[in-house]
């Protein structure tokens, strides 16, 4: 119980500190209501995941580590996301920060089952995305391609399924 308890305060911990660091000089975060940052990687499998090639669809972009305390917390609840709200447009992609690549990510994958497609992150993308000078870093992107949350640290859960349930129930612009 004591342990659990330390584990929850320093996931709060990290994610204060996260929220509270700025991109590097130079470095401008996307802002909400500005187009996402379009990239193409390849996934696990080498399959090209393109960002662009989701519009229409709600996007749940999550930088993340294997070694990222926040990040284990929150994958489950986006595969659950996934789960729930897939067929209603939901689309989560993994955007792994993870310095080695694939060597850390693919036995994570391995372990933990992933429902939505990983690749890793460039420092093309990273820049893009102004630096990501924290983890977890979650984007919310409606149907249009703009972003309609981001959140450096971890997310509240209830709040962030409230958010995707909204974007969900809106349509694309013609």
């Amino acid at each position: 119980m004591l342990l659990r308890t330390l584990a929850i305060a320093l996931v709060a911990m990290c994610s204060l500190l996260a929220s509270q660091t700025t991109p590097q000089a130079g470095q401008s975060t996307p802002q909400v209501g500005q187009p996402a940052p379009d990239f193409t990687l390849s996934d696990s499998t080498g399959s090209p995941i393109k960002l662009s090639a989701y519009k229409g669809k709600v996007v749940l972009l999550d930088f993340w580590a294997t070694w990222c305390t926040g990040c284990k917390v929150e994958i489950p609840w986006y595969m659950e996301f996934q789960n729930k709200y897939g067929k209603d447009g939901l689309t989560a992609i993994g955007v792994s920060m993870d310095e080695d690549g694939w060597k850390s990510v693919k036995p994570f994958l391995e372990v933990h089952k992933l429902n939505y497609p990983v690749v890793i992150a460039n420092q093309d993308l990273a820049n893009r995305y102004g630096g990501l000078p924290s983890l977890p870093m979650t984007l919310l992107i409606d149907r249009n391609g703009k972003i309609a949350e981001s959140r450096a640290g971890m997310v509240d859960k209830d709040a962030f399924e409230n958010k995707i349930r909204a974007l969900l129930h809106e349509k694309p612009a013609m």
